[in-house]
């Protein structure tokens, strides 16, 4: 058995010893003859950012050759909003690396992620997982390099309190058992996860935790490791499936919801990013960041405004992004600063062997760690259409490479400082100020529409449909009118309590 493969949780790839981008139609019917499979899966995510299903039971071996070879046609009208009901049929194609078995069916069942397709054979232009793809491809082309992200999936999971080993409200964080209630979950979320493709770094407890009503409220979040932003896109729209559907079997409730009650800490989806040319990290250089990896910084500066328009869709996400909540407010970047829109965490760009301090029996080299840098966007939110936030935010790095004057840019909103304490006041007003409300996102991506639509990437249709989705929200200045009164804020929280 390869290396590579060895200790790859997916039983898929550890029977077929292969890596996933290596898969064909006939390996995946191998495992499901040698492995009993009786149902295939297809799988595809429609306009709400969830994953849908269409269920076949193989009949015969020509049966699952065709299911496999062929795809299937469904009602694009019932998933894609912009596709006209009076010719709506769609193709929906299996992409062969990212078959899964999926893990609570009593069938046993290989589940595929699927691409949409057009009458006519093509990629269907307006589809989620079709926009991010040229968002990427267009990257590539302009700049030689490859995008890489991955994202920290924060939740809240609500119990009944059993009133023992209380944690104190909002200190949370890296708790463990019997502090914390929900690990056990966590870590079979995770496992789960792996086993499906996707590349986990690590899971913990998270800040949020409180007690309200007899119900115990606790944050988690698993965080993923970088990977090409197209499967960093797939991985984590099944891990929220995957979350959610473990909630349900547990008897409890899940929510990815960027705000969840007055005065507690928020769920974001911090989206980490590198940039990469033939298997190297180009966002460190000579133990710094690079002018690459500014680059990259200065195209989100330029775009932040309309990145909130896919990153943060519903009137909660607003009233996570305000002051000193470890959200930002402000279009702005900084080295391990909490407080700003674009965070370069602390890496190991210094060569070193911290271990042998710890271990002296290990000896081992100064080891350059270097590679495993990256820059984390921290606006978006559990209400985010993963896609087409990750498509946005390719466009935004490959904007920054089109920039005449990059590095102007990023030193114009570099600050390092807390722009939320008093003293820095000045500093702050002097900073653009991220949206704050679905309105203001719409207004925002209107005015930059032409960097999202440029290249082909994101059809007009779909920018349309995306502003007045967030215009219709009507919620410019609600923050201010609702914010000292609970229960209007509530029934606001609930409204969009399941969103994404």
């Amino acid at each position: 058995m390869s290396d590579h493969i060895t200790m790859n949780p997916n039983p898929v790839l550890q029977y077929l010893n292969k890596s996933a981008n290596e898969l064909t139609k006939d390996d995946l019917i191998r495992y499901i003859v040698d492995n009993d499979i009786e149902m295939i899966n297809f799988r595809y995510v429609g306009w709400d950012g969830r994953l849908k299903i269409l269920n076949f039971i193989i009949g015969s071996l020509e049966h699952l050759d065709n299911i496999l070879m062929a795809g299937e046609r469904v009602d694009g009208s019932s998933l894609l909003p912009f596709v006209e009901a009076g010719s709506s049929d769609l193709y929906v194609i299996p992409r062969y690396k990212t078959a899964f078995r999926n893990p609570f069916s009593q069938i046993p069942a290989l589940d595929i992620m699927c691409s949409y397709f057009d009458r006519n054979g093509q990629p269907l232009g307006g589809a989620p997982e079709n926009i991010l793809k040229k968002a990427h491809d267009s990257f590539k082309q302009q700049t030689g390099m490859e995008f890489e992200t991955m994202g920290e999936l924060e939740y809240y999971i609500i119990s009944e309190d059993d009133g023992l080993f209380k944690t104190e409200d909002q200190k949370g964080y890296h708790e463990s058992s019997p502090y914390s209630k929900w690990g056990d979950f966590r870590t079979e979320a995770m496992k789960l996860i792996a086993e499906s493709g996707g590349l986990i770094k690590y899971g913990h407890s998270e800040v949020g935790n409180f007690t309200k009503n007899g119900m115990v409220y606790e944050q988690n979040e698993i965080e993923f490791l970088p990977t090409n932003v197209e499967d960093a896109a797939d991985q984590l729209v099944k891990a929220k499936w995957i979350i959610r559907t473990l909630a349900e079997q547990y008897g409890v409730m899940v929510t990815f919801a960027p705000k969840i009650t007055v005065g507690k800490a928020g769920s974001g989806l911090h989206i980490h990013t590198r940039v990469m040319k033939d298997g190297k990290n180009m966002m460190i250089k000579e133990g710094k960041l690079s002018d690459i990896a500014k680059t990259a910084i200065a195209g989100y500066m330029e775009l932040a405004p309309s990145l909130t328009a896919f990153g943060n869709q519903n009137p909660t996400s607003y009233f996570r992004l305000v002051p000193h909540q470890e959200a930002p407010t402000n279009i702005c970047w900084g080295d391990r600063n909490r407080s700003v829109l674009v965070r370069v965490p602390l890496g190991w760009a210094m060569p070193s062997n911290m271990i042998h301090k710890v271990n002296p029996q290990e000896k081992g080299n100064i080891i350059d760690m270097s590679g495993k840098q990256t820059v984390e966007l921290r606006s978006p939110d559990g209400s985010a259409d993963i896609y087409m936030l990750l498509a946005g935010l390719t466009v935004a790095a490959r904007h920054g490479f089109e920039l005449k004057n990059p590095l102007e840019v990023a030193a114009n909103t570099y600050v390092d400082i807390n722009i939320f304490d008093e003293e820095n006041k000045k500093r702050q007003q002097q900073l653009a100020q991220l949206p704050t409300s679905c309105v203001q996102s719409a207004k925002n991506l209107h005015e930059q529409r032409q960097f999202y639509t440029q290249h082909d990437i994101f059809p007009d249709r779909v920018i349309d449909h995306i502003i007045t989705k967030l215009t219709k929200f009507n919620d410019e200045g609600l923050i201010t009118r609702i914010q000292d009164d609970e229960d209007e804020v509530m029934a606001l929280v609930n409204q969009y309590f399941n969103c994404g």
